[in-house]
């Protein structure tokens, strides 16, 4: 994984992909930066978080037509699946200086939250209900549509 605007993929998954946040540390804290343009690629419209999941549950387990996402595991650690309908990858999120972005049409969904984990994650749209896709076979067919 490397800084800025240069990112990793994850598990030949289209799209998706780990980025490296600039993080500042200092003698009182630190802190990780994540602006548009650079490590994220779309304006934010929403930021939402995640937490208190019991370790057993999953969430997310949907994809979007549109919306864009960028998750960050702010504290704890989660693990995430993605999956552009041909490929499925997981990845850890432990680290508040690295973030994962989702394209649209990138079926996702998290597990594995430890206690005490709080997923921030930024979106490109304000929530819309039309723009989900919760059904893992509808998905499928769009996703194999696009192509």
């Amino acid at each position: 994984m490397t800084s800025g605007s240069e990112d990793e993929t994850v598990g030949g998954v289209r799209g998706v992909r780990l980025v490296r946040l600039d993080r500042v540390d200092a003698s009182n804290g630190s802190l990780t930066v994540a602006e548009h343009g650079r490590q994220v690629p779309f304006p934010v419209e929403r930021i939402f978080t995640v937490f208190g999941v019991p370790e057993d549950e999953v969430r997310g387990t949907h994809a979007h037509r549109a919306c864009h996402q960028f998750l960050i595991a702010a504290a704890g650690r989660v693990t995430a699946v993605v999956d552009d309908g041909e490929r499925t990858a997981e990845v850890v999120l432990d680290r508040p200086e690295v973030g994962l972005y989702l394209p649209p049409l990138t079926w996702g969904g998290q597990r594995q939250y430890a206690p005490g984990t709080v997923l921030l994650v930024l979106a490109s749209h304000p929530y819309d209900r039309a723009d989900y896709i919760e059904d893992h076979d509808e998905f499928l067919r769009v996703a194999r549509a696009r192509d």
